[in-house]
């Protein structure tokens, strides 16, 4: 070996790896949490029976209180499990979602004077959603999660009139009160909430 070779300094350039890091590539982002979030549309009929078996009929505000809280808390318990830590700690999250949509569900119901007609459904829906989006958004704002919460606090009334005036065009279970809407009204949420998620959340929790 020559005597220029041997003093030739060595490359120390490594792989850019950084750009081919989806945690720090935004473009690597998925377009949709993946088939776990689909969980979702099954907790919505699951804990809107158990709302309203156990609080019972949605026609005064201390059964909007109980079965809303017990379907919040059961929504927000599969929403941060399928989210695979994009919406924070356990504990906050499921708690916020069950005194928010307590306390939505109750004052909106009663705002209708619990009527089950189209136009208010959708007015009890935009009501509980957005307390629900408050408290939500107000969890991941606290958490530093600021990216996604005002666009998940804003986008919660839109969903759940939606989900509602779905329910109401297809006239299934709305004259029994239920505390949530059903299959249908679900599934669209589940989807337009899982591509605001995939969206908004850091993209290190994505790519878990």
């Amino acid at each position: 070996m020559s005597t220029t070779e041997r003093l030739a300094p060595r490359s120390t350039d490594r792989p850019d790896r950084t750009s081919h890091d989806p945690a720090h590539d935004p473009s690597q982002r998925r377009s949709f949490p993946g088939w776990r979030w689909m969980a979702v549309w099954l907790a919505f009929p699951v804990a809107g029976y158990i709302g309203w078996a156990i609080g019972g009929r949605v026609d005064a505000v201390d059964a909007a209180l109980v079965g809303g809280a017990l379907t919040g808390a059961g929504l927000g318990a599969v929403q941060w499990w399928a989210a695979k830590g994009a919406l924070g700690r356990a504990a906050e999250w499921i708690g916020a979602s069950a005194v928010g949509y307590a306390v939505g569900l109750a004052a909106g119901a009663a705002l209708v004077g619990y009527d089950t007609d189209l136009g208010a459904l959708a007015l009890m829906g935009l009501v509980s959603g957005a307390a629900l989006g408050a408290a939500q958004g107000l969890v991941l704002a606290r958490q530093g999660r600021r990216a996604l919460a005002l666009p998940w606090a804003l986008a919660m009334p839109v969903l759940f009139t939606l989900g509602w005036s779905v329910a109401s065009v297809t006239g299934i279970g709305v004259d029994d009160q239920f505390t949530v809407f059903g299959a249908g009204g679900a599934l669209l949420f589940t989807l337009l909430s899982g591509l605001l998620l995939a969206r908004f959340a850091p993209a290190r929790t994505q790519a878990d």
